[in-house]
């Protein structure tokens, strides 16, 4: 070992750097080759013609040292070949693409990144180039198959993740201690975990039957998905798939609280993490075992739900301004009125939305909320949420299926009541 060692210490730094650019750069132009062998058209450049513009580009990077203008000034003379390649692909080809080119542009700047030492930054610009021009096919029938809204909605995520979020100031402001960083932070965090359901939901579109979808649903909103069910469940004779998938979807519900409650307060968490993990997959089994119980009606029901998009900006503030308020409302329960005070907030909350009161809890709960406080607080809320998606399921659906939806949810909610003295 220390042998090699010694070798390479012998050898020179410029020459596994140009050992680095030649075998980079040769990666490219050996993929730029076999596409050529097929094409049936003039494609510039090859295994010998991307190597020299990765010297080139290297060279210049050398030559230059710190004057990043000579660097710029190699790049526009290969952008000029470039040029007169597209050109002759134009006059020659009825199909004349770019990517050649423009994979000509980065094998230059490959080499001075590793002239200039960016070694991992290099090497990674070549996987993802070659991952982008071996995958041609498949990425573009993605046209196809991913619908404009969709795009849009992944527009809208990235507006909300990558470019409020890094924007908004990250500090307390006035008697709450307000901060607009932690409140759009808030925000995003929500709208993630729905938009991830969403995306799975629009995959396994038509697959995987009620129960899939109630699970699904149930990470998405459990209080939606429980409508959704209760008025699917009127026409389809089914009473025990459909009033145990209702329990599934709250079920889900309490999982996601933990993976919010782990984001933005972790004291919180720790104290209702054991209950809601344990609560979640109880009631998961235990409607799993329900949903699977024989109905008079045996045909599966195909599964027609589909999740509206929940990145609405409009959403998104309305959001941001509910979490805002119910910060501030909490505390001025909290001090005007108790503890007391703030049980009652929560069990009006709960049949409103669980998820601004709870993560506006999350913000002040060890600080002017007690930590206990706080706890019971969000096992009221949801306890109220599961009573009032036991009456949805009751108005919503047949007889049997909401009469057994009421009994599975007032149960739940009464476990979860009882929690609080645990």
């Amino acid at each position: 070992m220390s042998q090699v060692q010694t070798l390479l210490n012998q050898v020179p730094p410029e020459a596994l750097r140009i050992l680095l650019v030649l075998g980079l750069s040769f990666l490219l132009g050996l993929e730029r080759e076999g596409r050529k062998a097929h094409a049936g058209h003039y494609i510039f450049g090859g295994v010998r013609t991307f190597p020299l513009i990765g010297l080139l580009g290297y060279g210049a990077a050398l030559v230059a040292g710190t004057q990043l203008v000579l660097v710029a000034f190699g790049l526009l003379a290969v952008a000029a070949f470039m040029v007169v390649s597209y050109r002759h692909k134009l006059e020659t080809a009825e199909d004349a693409g770019v990517t050649t080119e423009i994979t000509g542009l980065l094998t230059y700047v490959l080499g001075a990144l590793v002239h200039y030492g960016n070694y991992w930054i290099a090497t990674t610009v070549v996987v993802v180039t070659m991952l982008l021009l071996e995958l041609k096919v498949w990425l573009e029938s993605l046209s196809e198959r991913i619908s404009s809204e969709e795009v849009e909605t992944f527009t809208k995520f990235l507006l909300l993740t990558a470019v409020i979020l890094p924007a908004v100031p990250n500090q307390d402001f006035g008697p709450f201690h307000l901060n607009p960083f932690r409140t759009w932070l808030v925000v995003v965090a929500v709208s993630g975990i729905s938009y991830g359901s969403y995306v799975l939901q629009r995959v396994t579109r038509q697959r995987g039957g009620i129960v899939l979808a109630a699970i699904l649903g149930g990470a998405y909103s459990s209080t939606v998905m429980t409508v959704v069910l209760a008025r699917r469940a009127k026409r389809e004779n089914r009473p025990h798939l459909f009033a145990g998938s209702m329990l599934m979807a709250s079920g889900m519900m309490f999982l996601r609280l933990v993976l919010l409650l782990a984001f933005f307060n972790e004291a919180l968490m720790r104290v209702l993490a054991q209950r809601f993990v344990i609560l979640g997959l109880v009631t998961l089994l235990g409607g799993l075992w329900w949903a699977r119980r024989a109905d008079a009606n045996p045909n599966e029901p195909v599964r027609e739900y589909q999740a509206k998009n929940p990145l609405e900006l409009r959403s998104a503030f309305a959001f941001a301004g509910i979490f805002v308020v119910l910060v501030v409302v909490t505390t001025l329960v909290l001090r005007h009125f108790g503890n007391l005070g703030m049980f009652a907030l929560a069990v009006v909350m709960g049949a409103v939305d669980v998820d601004p009161f709870i993560m506006g809890l999350t913000q002040t709960a060890g600080v002017t909320t007690p930590l206990g406080a706080a706890a019971a607080a969000v096992l009221l809320t949801t306890a109220s949420n599961n009573a009032l998606k036991g009456v949805y399921a009751f108005v919503f659906a047949d007889r049997r299926t909401g009469v057994q939806g009421l009994v599975g949810l007032l149960l739940l909610a009464l476990v979860g009541v009882t929690l609080m003295l645990v």
